[in-house]
């Protein structure tokens, strides 16, 4: 009797685990979607992956027309809408005007005819040390301006003109191609201020000839404004230019029989160097950029 209880029981024991292990299977096969679940391996090929999950990544690639318009520096995304209904953007030659319409990043977006792109703008200012060229890298390995503002943007900025290696002042970096070309291009007569010391005191005959512009290598160089500097030697000598010929001041004055010692630009489209120590960058207020824009 005893032994058929125990018997008994141990069938009722073994019987009542193995339901329990069917319930627990059970659970666990209803609950697949336990963050720690994984398909057996040779299941992988039969195993469904949820609908709509598997063009998640592609599908995050996609940005909304006004916020593509509002990276690209032009306006806000609210007023990008009033462009976009406008017929203001259009996408790989066609007009959009529907709201929320989604850009590939292949796309060609063009705002107004103009070609644009979502990365956001900068503008970084730079007050140039001297043994630095201006180029984005160098075979030789020598420093280039590149070095210096590494560190200014995540968006790759490139220089507007050129300073030569001796040539010590204000440079600036966009990823703005259209400021670039604006600030470059000699019809917007944009103004450089220099502060130029030379090898001897320059005559006031000189000065003169300058200031009544003359001809350099068969092109007429016109100058803005030529003067010694206040309180200084008169080898210390300012000079405010628009031209954007290579070298243009160096050739100026070595026309003359001067040779420049330093040059160091203090302007540049009505940016200073207030408060930019040599070799230090900053970032372009709100205000400064507009004021770029009007020229």
């Amino acid at each position: 009797m005893t032994a058929k209880n125990i018997s008994s029981r141990g069938r009722q024991d073994k019987n009542g685990s193995s339901n329990d292990k069917n319930s627990n299977f059970k659970k666990k096969s209803e609950n697949h979607k336990d963050k720690n679940f994984r398909p057996h391996p040779l299941k992988l090929k039969n195993f469904k992956v949820k609908p709509g999950t598997e063009n998640t990544k592609k599908e995050s690639d996609d940005i909304r027309l006004n916020k593509y318009i509002s990276n690209s520096g032009i306006c806000s995304r609210r007023e990008a809408d009033t462009y976009i209904k406008a017929g203001s953007a259009t996408i790989n030659g066609k007009i959009v005007t529907e709201m929320g319409y989604q850009v590939k990043l292949t796309d060609e977006v063009r705002f107004d005819g103009a070609l644009i792109s979502p990365e956001t703008k900068r503008y970084v200012l730079l007050n140039k040390p001297k043994n630095y060229i201006t180029t984005m890298d160098d075979e030789k390995n020598r420093k280039t301006v590149m070095d210096l503002i590494k560190t200014a943007a995540k968006e790759r900025i490139y220089p507007v003109g050129r300073l030569d290696r001796n040539t010590t002042g204000l440079l600036l970096f966009t990823n703005d191609g259209e400021m670039a070309k604006k600030l470059t291009h000699p019809k917007h007569q944009v103004k450089k201020l220099y502060h130029v010391t030379l090898d001897k005191k320059l005559a006031i005959s000189d000065m003169q000839k300058i200031a009544a512009n003359f001809v350099l290598d068969d092109k007429m160089v016109f100058v803005d404004a030529v003067s010694y500097i206040d309180n200084q030697p008169k080898n210390e000598i300012g000079i405010e230019i628009h031209s954007g010929r290579n070298r243009i001041v160096r050739r100026i004055f070595e026309h003359f029989g001067y040779t420049v010692t330093k040059l160091d630009r203090v302007v540049f489209a009505g940016l200073t160097k207030k408060n930019l120590a040599r070799g230090v960058w900053r970032h372009l207020t709100q205000q400064e950029v507009n004021n770029l824009k009007m020229i």
